[in-house]
């Protein structure tokens, strides 16, 4: 779960990082009102977005007048802002932070990421931060400081005077340095959070450490402990149908494709997809609808998948373990009748009471076309949906 860069300062404050005065509008009228009481003669307009590279998309505006910050206002709300990390479909901003300007010195960059192949956390920093850290770690990757952290001891106060002199940042600094350091990984570990990063991490020319943008990400599967966190959560930024299925106790990623998934475990679920894709398809979602696929279950499955207008053709490919193939079959054969399936379906069962689940399906008297093997599934799933798009002129 990710949030909004000015509830992520918000919490920041509360563990030593340092920010700029700012407030929260949702109109330009609102943007005028926390100009004034910022106060001083430069402001920053930012959208608020769940997505980094704001700035190169035009989503903060420096103003130095109160019509500045009204104009900006104006065209920043209801805007569509698409960066590299929302993808073509881009993220509409519908409330802005109002920032007081901050006179930089020099900008750099400052993270903690949970790095899972190391089974550790990691923490990263650079002296050369800004708009271009990606470009930068590709074309010098020396410029970039990882320092790895044991999570069972925890950060330790060398590390944090490491990173700080790493920065490259003046000695009468460092120790407000290594505050803001431990303040991050305090938030980093009590809040259950798997990625936070600040970029700029400023010094100003006052010789202060500002931190002028914050990003944190969540492990969704702590939230049950994090009710604080979990508040903090803007559904309008998220994809609606992940957000449905994260309602329903489904696993669901929308992608681009219109070959819909309804499998059950996740390596499964990558494995049908890549299957997808090698027999010339492109599915439409990832969706594991986990060992205990009642018929109810399924039911509330193959809505979610129905309900994006891009799907020609769905697959199910069930692999029943602790699950059985007649109850799967039962909820297939209940969801198609009741839902009156208009597109073709495919379903793969194997495994656990297999042969009663076949039998299900082929005494429904129901359109579905069955396969046996994974690849044969995905060759058919593709089959039918180039004829479902010739039939339908598109």
């Amino acid at each position: 779960m990710d949030i909004h860069e000015y509830q992520a300062k918000e919490i920041l404050s509360h563990y030593g990082v340092k920010i700029a005065e700012g407030g929260l509008a949702y109109s330009p009228e609102d943007a005028i009102q926390r100009a004034r009481e910022i106060g001083g003669h430069v402001w920053a307009v930012k959208a608020q977005i769940h997505s980094g590279a704001r700035g190169k998309a035009g989503g903060i505006k420096i103003c130095k007048t109160h019509d500045e910050v009204e104009a900006a206002a104006e065209q920043l709300l209801g805007k569509r802002l698409i960066t590299h990390q929302t993808g073509p479909a881009g993220k509409v901003c519908g409330r802005l932070y109002v920032e007081a300007g901050t006179e930089i010195a020099k900008e750099l960059y400052f993270s903690f990421l949970v790095d899972r192949s190391a089974e550790r956390i990691v923490m990263i920093g650079s002296s050369q931060g800004g708009m271009d850290i990606e470009e930068l770690a590709t074309t010098n990757p020396d410029a970039i400081t990882k320092i790895h952290i044991e999570p069972a001891v925890g950060l330790q106060d060398y590390q944090a005077r490491q990173m700080a002199f790493a920065l490259g940042l003046d000695a009468e600094i460092i120790s407000h340095a290594v505050k803001t350091i431990r303040g991050c990984y305090r938030a980093l570990r009590e809040l259950d959070c798997s990625m936070l990063e600040i970029n700029p991490l400023v010094v100003t020319n006052n010789n202060e450490l500002l931190a002028l943008d914050a990003k944190m990400g969540f492990d969704d599967n702590a939230l049950f402990r994090q009710p604080k966190v979990s508040e903090l959560r803007d559904k309008s930024q998220e994809d609606p149908r992940e957000m449905a299925a994260a309602d329903r106790g489904l696993s669901y990623v929308g992608l681009d494709g219109d070959i819909g998934c309804m499998i059950n475990g996740a390596g499964l679920a990558m494995a049908t997809m890549d299957m997808i894709k090698l027999a010339g398809g492109e599915p439409a979602n990832f969706l594991d609808v986990g060992g205990g696929a009642s018929p109810e279950r399924t039911e509330k499955a193959f809505r979610l998948v129905l309900a994006d207008s891009n799907v020609k053709a769905m697959l199910v490919n069930i692999f029943a373990g602790i699950n059985r193939c007649d109850w799967i079959a039962e909820g297939v054969v209940h969801a198609v009748q009741k839902l009156d399936m208009k597109i073709p379906l495919i379903v793969r069962l194997s495994g656990t009471n297999v042969e009663e689940g076949r039998r299900i399906i082929a005494e429904s008297g129901l359109p579905i076309i069955t396969a046996e093997t994974l690849a044969e599934a995905a060759e058919k799933a593709v089959k039918a949906r180039n004829e479902a798009v010739v039939r339908g002129g598109c």
